[in-house]
């Protein structure tokens, strides 16, 4: 199944790349450049992802309109798509 929710890739002061996802909650990722970061992103919204299909009752976000984002100047928004499958006995 896949999952895309977008990121807000923010340059910092100290010249790195931060990204955090609006709608999944403390799902952030950094990184030198800006491809390690949406590489780090990735991985950090696959791991958001999974944890919480985990769950017993997962409750996954509504994706924000990129239109609806209080965005910086200088803010870019990547959609990070997220691929996860399911095997059999996943939910048990």
């Amino acid at each position: 199944m896949k999952f895309i929710y977008p990121a807000i890739i923010r340059k910092t002061e100290e010249g790195k790349f931060r990204a955090f996802f609006p709608d999944l909650a403390c799902c952030q990722a950094e990184g030198e450049t800006l491809e390690e970061a949406v590489d780090n992103a990735n991985d950090a919204a696959r791991d958001w992802i999974t944890l919480e299909l985990s769950e017993e009752e997962p409750e996954l976000p509504h994706v924000t309109d990129i239109a609806d984002m209080e965005l910086s100047e200088g803010d870019e928004v990547r959609n990070i798509a997220v691929n996860v499958r399911f095997y059999e006995g996943w939910d048990e």
